[in-house]
């Protein structure tokens, strides 16, 4: 290469070489990641613009896409709402039947993808046989959705029932705070060894859920049904007033978003019809973007639509949430408490 041509675009910073090392902090080990290259940068990236969007000046927006839940990631986020670092939560209603089971009693536990000797296949009809559904290497006793079916309409429908009598229909954020409550009020009472979880804990702290695809799960199907034969309704439209209020009224605007689909761009165009945009976005996915697909698309795309700032802090990790999400959250909220 001639002298006289400069190197634009070449900024002199070597690649370290990360270290692992016995006793390390998971935050220690994030800062380490960022030596790294590929994924561990993106990771160290990630970290930091959560850290600054836990700041109490931002206005935090989560996406909770995925079977999060029943995947052992329900204390994280039930934590991060109760310490006030999600200001709304939307979520899919899977997410939230296998909250509401947990509350209630019921566990979901371990199993394979398939047994030794079988194909996938014949495992997945033995497991039919025996009443057992599985989530990859998940497995939830299919009678743990009889007993979530009677929560409903024991502790949660005959309220909304009421208010629709009188309204005409109660918001999907209504339904899943009359949910928290109930989950809350049955766990307590009945001295449930695992935590009340998500629903719960927004309830008690006043952070609104919302689940625009609520109709795609479980709690959807048995809301439908329960109307079938009662004055209960959902008015699918009337949460887009209050989460745009929360956009508006925001100063700073942080979007932490795991998983895709509609919990992600639910999350996101929420700014389309605000006066600013996100200052900060992470996002936790394994969906690449050269598909077109919304749950791969990065957040830099997100940018031309007018979702982020210009200015925007924002970084996309492309693996395994349920790897990825305890490490970002665990090394953001290490950091910010050191910082206090």
């Amino acid at each position: 290469m001639s002298d006289e041509t400069p190197r634009e675009t070449f900024e002199h910073d070597p690649i370290g070489h990360a270290e692992a090392r016995a006793g390390m902090t998971v935050g220690e080990l994030a800062e380490e990641y960022g030596n790294a290259g590929i994924g561990a940068s993106a990771l160290h990236e990630a970290v930091d613009v959560y850290a600054e969007m836990l700041d109490d000046d931002v206005t935090n927006f989560f996406g909770l896409a995925g079977a999060m839940v029943p995947t052992g990631m329900r204390r994280i986020i039930a934590d991060l709402i109760r310490d006030g670092h999600v200001d709304a939560l939307v979520t899919t209603g899977a997410n939230l039947t296998h909250d509401a089971i947990e509350a209630i009693g019921g566990k979901h536990h371990h199993g394979q993808v398939h047994e030794e000797g079988k194909t996938e296949r014949e495992h997945d009809e033995r497991l039919r046989d025996e009443g057992v559904d599985r989530i990859y290497n998940v497995y939830l006793p299919q009678e743990h959705f009889a007993l979530f079916e009677s929560h409903l309409r024991d502790e949660v429908f005959p309220a909304l029932e009421a208010e629709c009598e009188e309204d005409g229909a109660v918001s999907i954020q209504r339904f899943t705070e009359e949910l928290g409550r109930a989950n809350a009020e049955v766990n307590e009472s009945e001295d449930i060894d695992e935590g009340p979880g998500v629903a719960a804990a927004a309830y008690e702290h006043d952070v609104p859920i919302y689940c625009p695809a609520v109709q795609d799960s479980v709690l959807g199907l048995q809301a439908w049904m329960y109307s079938q034969t009662s004055e209960f309704t959902l008015d699918a439209l009337a949460d887009m007033t209050t989460i745009t209020d929360q956009a508006f009224e925001a100063e700073k605007a942080g979007a932490m978003v795991v998983g895709g689909g509609v919990p992600k761009n639910y999350t996101l165009q929420t700014m389309l019809v605000a006066p600013d945009a996100y200052d900060y976005a992470v996002q936790l996915t394994m969906d690449t973007p050269e598909t077109g697909g919304l749950s791969g698309a990065t957040l830099d795309e997100a940018r031309s639509w007018g979702k982020l700032e210009k200015a925007a802090r924002n970084a996309s990790v492309y693996a395994d949430a349920t790897i990825t999400l305890p490490l970002v959250v665990a090394a953001a909220r290490e950091r910010v408490e050191s910082d206090d």
